[in-house]
C-alpha cells in the first residue's frame, strides 16, 4: 500500500491466492494497479513462475521485496532436523530463490529489499533455526548487492524488531508479560508494520540510490541502546 502511495504498481505474491488478492485490492484503493500472484516461494519452479508472472503483468520490475518467515523449534534439544530444514527452506531458501530468479528480471537501476529480523543479530527467540536463518540473510544480501552492482541494482536488508503483526504479537505473548517485553525497548513500544514499510519503500526508491549491501534496523533501539 505504501509503495502504491509512492506511485508504484504492485504485484502481490503469497502462497495464499486469497491473501494476495486482498492485498492487491488494497493497492487498487490507493489508485495504483494491484496484481495477484500465487505460489510457494520455497519451490524453485513456482518461485521462478511468480517472478515471470509479475514481470509480464506489470511490463517491468523495478523492485522486489522478499518478506517471508516462520519459526519452529525451541532450543537445540527440542528442534527436530525436520523443523530445522523447514525453517531454513522458508526463511533463507525462499529469499535465495527470489534473488536467483528475480535479479535477472529486475530492470537496471532497480532495487531488491529483503526483510529479516533482529533475531539475526543475536540469539533472540529460543529457536536456533529461526535465529540462524535470519543471520544468513545478511550474507545473502551482501552477495546479491555484489552481483547486482554492475547493473546498478541495489540490495539491502530491513531488520525489524518487535513489530505489531500476528507473528510479533505471538512472540511477545510467549514472554512473561507484554509490559516487560516492551520495557526492554528504549522507545517503549512495539513498532508498526507501517514503520517497517517506510524503511522498505525508502530502500526501494531513488532516495537510497547510493545505499547497497546494507542493513537498516527498525527496532526502537532494542539492539543498540
Amino acid at each position: 500500500m505504501l509503495a502504491a502511495r509512492e506511485g508504484a504498481d504492485v504485484a502481490c505474491a503469497d502462497v495464499s491466492r486469497s491473501a494476495a488478492a486482498a492485498t492487491a485490492a488494497l493497492v487498487g484503493e490507493e489508485g495504483a494497479r494491484g496484481v495477484t500472484v500465487a505460489g510457494d516461494a520455497t519451490d524453485p519452479g513456482q518461485s521462478s513462475a511468480m517472478v515471470a508472472e509479475a514481470r509480464r503483468a506489470l511490463g517491468t520490475l523495478d523492485g522486489i521485496v522478499v518478506n517471508v518467515g516462520i519459526g519452529l523449534g525451541t532450543g537445540l534439544g527440542d528442534t527436530s532436523p525436520q523443523q530445522w530444514e523447514r525453517v531454513l527452506s522458508v526463511n533463507l531458501g525462499a529469499p535465495f530463490l527470489a534473488a536467483k530468479y528475480g535479479l535477472p528480471a529486475v530492470a537496471d537501476g532497480g532495487s531488491i529489499v529483503f526483510v529479516g529480523s533482529v533475531a539475526g543479530l543475536r540469539a533472540a527467540t529460543g529457536s536456533p533455526a529461526y535465529d540462524s536463518s535470519k543471520a544468513g540473510l545478511f550474507g545473502l544480501t551482501r552477495h546479491v548487492a555484489k552481483e547486482g552492482a554492475p547493473r546498478g541494482i541495489r540490495a539491502n536488508l530491513v531488520v525489524p524488531g518487535l513489530i505489531d503483526t500476528p507473528m510479533g504479537r505471538e512472540a511477545s505473548a510467549r514472554r512473561a508479560t507484554r509490559s516487560s517485553s516492551f520495557a526492554r525497548i528504549p522507545l517503549g513500544r512495539q513498532g508498526t508494520a507501517w514503520e517497517v514499510a517506510e524503511a522498505v519503500t525508502f530502500l526501494l526508491s531513488d532516495r537510497a540510490s547510493y545505499i547497497t549491501g546494507q542493513s537498516l534496523v527498525v527496532d526502537g533501539g532494542l539492539n543498540a541502546v
